[in-house]
């Protein structure tokens, strides 16, 4: 069955988000996601915020950019949450946006190699095992955690580029897919994944690909969505984003899980104006829906 969820996008300011996700939890919302973009809410302190104000609703993290952050440290926290809350956490991990990434001098002239490397040392970390690497950016010199996750959790990658989405599927255990991804890339997306797990001999190993889906819903619905995919700068791409009710957004998930999708999550405009109401509305009235598809 297709898995459901939301986003909590960063535009939300982060006083903001216990009153949201308390909403997911209690409607019985699947999983609600959190990014960390720059240079709005960090991602673990949200997510670990988020956990511990939930009891059932999983929590991702897509994407947390690796220019930023040491892999030991990425790892440290990682175990942290997925011993305090176990198989309720799920991170993912990407090159970070380009841009952003040279503002604060953390940018690197081989983005994939640097996201390899990581994802390598990152699940062996998590694996419980000692690391020593002397990559091109990744060093590490005898490294293990003293607190490992008791369960070994997946680690996601985002990609969207051919050679990263080889490189998800050879060292990754699922990927993350942008909302500016249609059916159509989706299952460009699957087969290219696939071809990494197949060079990498890991073809029997279940990978989850979640994609977030443009959607809006009530009053200004396709006003809001139009604009936001103009600004994106694809606003032509057919089958981008969805506006409309409970069916129709339901259908479009339907479209991306028969593309090959594990999980939807539903991503509204940035300017959505009830944010509470946006997650009721996934939980309550698309979830039955998505439920009921065969």
């Amino acid at each position: 069955m297709t898995g459901l969820g939301a986003v909590l996008r960063p535009q939300l300011a982060p006083e903001r988000l216990r009153a949201v996700a308390q909403v997911a939890d209690e409607m019985g919302l699947e999983e609600l996601w959190l990014w960390e973009d720059c240079f709005r809410e960090g991602g673990i302190s949200s997510a670990a915020a988020v956990l511990a104000w939930t009891e059932r609703v999983r929590v991702g993290v897509g994407l947390l950019p690796v220019p930023l952050r040491n892999v030991a440290v990425t790892a440290m926290e990682a175990a942290t949450l997925h011993r305090m809350f176990p198989g309720r956490a799920v991170l993912g991990v990407g090159h970070g946006v380009q841009d952003w990434m040279g503002q604060v001098g953390a940018r690197v002239e081989s983005p994939v190699t640097l996201l390899r490397e990581y994802l390598l040392a990152l699940r062996a970390l998590l694996r419980g095992e000692r690391v020593s690497a002397e990559g091109r950016y990744v060093q590490l010199d005898d490294v293990a955690l003293d607190w490992p996750p008791e369960r070994v959790e997946g680690v996601l990658a985002g990609a969207t580029g051919p050679r990263s989405l080889r490189l998800a599927g050879e060292a990754a255990d699922g990927t993350v897919l942008t909302a500016n991804t249609p059916p159509d890339g989706v299952r460009r997306a699957r087969r290219l994944i696939d071809e990494g797990r197949a060079a990498a001999g890991r073809g029997d190993d279940v990978h989850k690909v979640v994609v977030y889906l443009l959607a809006a819903t009530g009053t200004g619905a396709r006003e809001r969505l139009r604009a936001e995919l103009v600004a994106e700068g694809v606003a032509d791409v057919p089958d981008l984003g969805v506006a409309g009710d409970a069916e129709a957004v339901a259908d479009a998930v339907r479209r991306l899980a028969e593309a090959g999708a594990d999980t939807v999550v539903l991503q509204p405009t940035g300017d959505e104006p009830d944010p509470e109401g946006f997650v009721r509305f996934a939980a309550e009235q698309v979830r039955p829906l998505v439920a009921a598809q065969p």
